[in-house]
């Protein structure tokens, strides 16, 4: 299969075909979603909760992103890979966000970088994208803005929040932005948002009418514990399954029943 571009992105939102995204964060899930058709593989600063173990995005650095952006392009024959850009490497100055940018296009072989914020962000997206590196925008509930919102709360239920995602959404896309994630906004927002830009939208938690959806790989696989935000759908329980195969193996172990005669060498 080819590669995934950004064209082939806008000719999805043009004909009406859904896209899709979901994280990966190292060789072997990216791999297996490649291989299973997903148009976009996000590196998402996530990694610092649900790999890393961190209680939000705000300690990723641009080191630990880059490092598990290169397993991901690996495994990636046909998704495109969109690189999150972490908290404080473009919000410092232009300049900044620019070489952050480049490095991580440069070090990693992705096709894009996403960072998060509207109108506020409407001068570094349009200078990075000047610089040729094309930018995914992400506006909503915005993890690295987790302290200013209060938590992971809900955005644009009212009139006043309403009218500042529309100026973002709009702001974005005139930035240069190819395409815009929209997290955690009420669905008839989401809605609106899609039919009044001309790029796509990938929403989570933001509705069905998005041009596409995403998801954390592990919350689609059931491997995030008790924590389930309202609009993750768990396709599998694995944490389940693997508990399981670790405990059969642990008594296997004690038991002698492992290794048996067909796992040994004689």
């Amino acid at each position: 299969m080819e590669k995934t571009t950004i064209l082939d992105l806008q000719r999805m939102k043009d004909e009406g075909q859904k896209i899709t995204m979901l994280t990966a964060y190292d060789y072997p899930t990216a791999r297996i979603l490649d291989s299973c058709g997903v148009d976009i593989l996000l590196v998402g600063d996530s990694v610092g909760n649900v790999i890393l173990g961190e209680a939000n995005t705000l300690p990723v650095s641009v080191e630990a992103m880059i490092h598990h952006t290169k397993a991901v392009v690996k495994a990636s024959e046909s998704s495109l890979v969109v690189i999150d850009m972490p908290f404080m490497s473009y919000q410092i100055s232009i300049e900044d966000a620019k070489r952050n940018a480049g490095r991580m296009m440069k070090e990693t072989g992705v096709e894009a970088v996403k960072l998060e914020g509207g109108a506020g962000m409407e001068d570094t997206i349009r200078a990075i994208t000047d610089i040729d590196i094309p930018v995914m925008a992400h506006i909503g509930l915005t993890p690295q803005s987790i302290h200013r919102m209060g938590g992971y709360r809900v955005q644009g239920k009212e009139d006043k929040q309403r009218e500042k995602l529309l100026t973002d959404a709009l702001s974005v896309e005139r930035a240069g932005a190819f395409s815009v994630v929209l997290e955690a906004i009420p669905s008839k927002l989401g809605e609106e948002i899609t039919k009044r830009l001309k790029i796509p939208t990938i929403g989570i938690g933001a509705g069905v009418r998005c041009d596409g959806q995403v998801l954390v790989i592990n919350d689609l696989l059931g491997l995030s514990g008790e924590f389930r935000p309202k609009f993750v759908k768990k396709y599998v329980n694995l944490e389940e399954i693997i508990s399981k195969s670790v405990k059969e193996y642990i008594s296997e172990v004690r038991s002698e029943a492992f290794p048996g005669d067909e796992h040994s060498f004689h």
